[in-house]
């Protein structure tokens, strides 16, 4: 049996973010399948605490600092007639060591976890190539130009073109290409001439003993201040975040508060905004920026909200608040992916008026909201695993004696 290179965008370590979640748990199965070689980029600092653990997990690796100005990738797009994100996460030295493993180890099968990081892939790779680009970067750009004005609409719009050629370009050269869930999945062979290559969803997982309320003590900051309490967590520079977190703090939250006027929003994740930590410590509004462990503060809230109007692909930060009994009032595309009962398991709703509603409806019933959080953990406990989502990738590595890729 062959061995594996894996090359991912941002270090798989420490798993506290949607896409190092994923990366984390993808690199953990395939090192259980054979040898792993990882080609890898650190955001900051920060991510030089978990060389060691990559080293552990590893055969060998190779992490370099990301750290090429945005007018030079820029420029570089421009003069290349390539997407931003491409130059963006192209480094040479990860390009030299991706040339060393594949002439000195035998590599099977190349894992490719991002489209980003696909360029690396030689043309004349014969083995397997399993590309995972979790989500189509493509739509979501489209969705930034549809919204946006002059110099900045036209940037979105050349970014949505260039990526979307470049995910046909991947899903034709992949074996396998994965995505987030069916949704996702079903979308971007819309968007992949016939017989493109095989799209198939692979979801996303929780560790649910880990996010179990039971034992976890809730954050004392947050607790001291009066209810309800609603949380919303995540990455705070990401742009769909931002905007999400906006609309609560401007149209949801003071419709709330004028029924509960002592009601806050705590806002928790890092590398807040400057837009957003100027909104701190007014109206009830709360930005508290990077924390070790996501648990506290999740135990402390009454109820965690969702409001994303750009979404693409299954949003961790659901998973991880059912896992923690709370109840979720969420937008209609922040519950793409997960199949859970509307009404029973969380509350889907559209406008700024009804997720108000829905936020005063659990307020007003600490018993219902406690029934739903109740509902929301057996539904993360019964469907949500990550042995379960990522059970197949041993047939779409061609691992095992029969790859039936072409089942749905």
């Amino acid at each position: 049996m062959g061995e594996i290179l894996f090359l991912s965008h941002r270090i798989p370590f420490p798993p506290d973010r949607g896409d190092k979640i994923r990366s984390h748990h993808v690199l953990k199965a395939l090192g259980r399948l054979a040898p792993v070689h990882v080609a890898t980029f650190a955001d900051d600092e920060n991510d030089d605490r978990f060389e060691a653990d990559l080293a552990a997990l590893a055969a060998s690796y190779r992490l370099v600092h990301r750290r090429k100005a945005l007018p030079v990738a820029g420029a570089q797009a421009l003069a290349g007639g390539r997407a931003l994100s491409l130059p963006a996460f192209h480094d040479p030295r990860l390009e030299a060591y991706v040339a060393q493993v594949l002439a000195e180890r035998p590599i099977e099968a190349i894992f490719v976890f991002s489209g980003q990081m696909a360029q690396y892939v030689p043309e004349d790779f014969r083995g397997r190539l399993v590309a995972d680009l979790v989500d189509v970067d493509s739509v979501k750009f489209e969705a930034y130009a549809a919204r946006g004005r002059g110099l900045r609409a036209w940037m979105e719009k050349r970014e949505a073109r260039l990526l979307r050629a470049e995910e046909a370009r991947i899903a034709a050269a992949a074996d396998v290409t994965l995505l987030i869930s069916r949704a996702e999945a079903a979308l971007l062979r819309s968007r992949l001439p016939e017989g493109s290559g095989r799209v198939r969803a692979m979801g996303n997982g929780l560790d649910a003993a880990y996010f179990d309320p039971v034992g976890v003590v809730p954050e004392p900051r947050m607790l001291a201040c009066p209810g309800p309490r609603v949380v919303f967590t995540g990455q705070m520079d990401y742009a769909p975040n931002v905007e999400a977190v906006t609309r609560a703090i401007d149209r949801i939250m003071p419709l709330v508060r004028e029924v509960y006027p002592d009601a806050s929003l705590h806002v928790v994740g890092r590398n807040p905004a400057a837009a957003l930590l100027a909104r701190g410590g007014k109206d009830g509004i709360h930005v508290w920026g990077r924390v070790d462990d996501i648990r506290p503060w999740l135990a402390a809230a009454d109820m965690a909200l969702v409001p994303l109007e750009i979404a693409r692909g299954v949003q961790n930060k659901v998973l991880e608040a059912m896992a923690m009994a709370l109840p979720v009032v969420l937008s209609p595309g922040a519950a793409t992916g997960i199949d859970a009962l509307d009404g029973q398991e969380f509350a889907v709703r559209e406008s700024d008026a009804a997720i108000a509603q829905a936020l005063l409806d659990l307020g007003r019933a600490p018993d219902l909201a406690e029934q739903m959080g109740a509902c929301a953990r057996k539904w993360i406990i019964d469907h949500a695993s990550w042995e379960a989502a990522l059970a197949r990738l041993p047939e779409y590595l061609g691992f095992l004696n029969e790859s039936p890729v072409d089942a749905a």
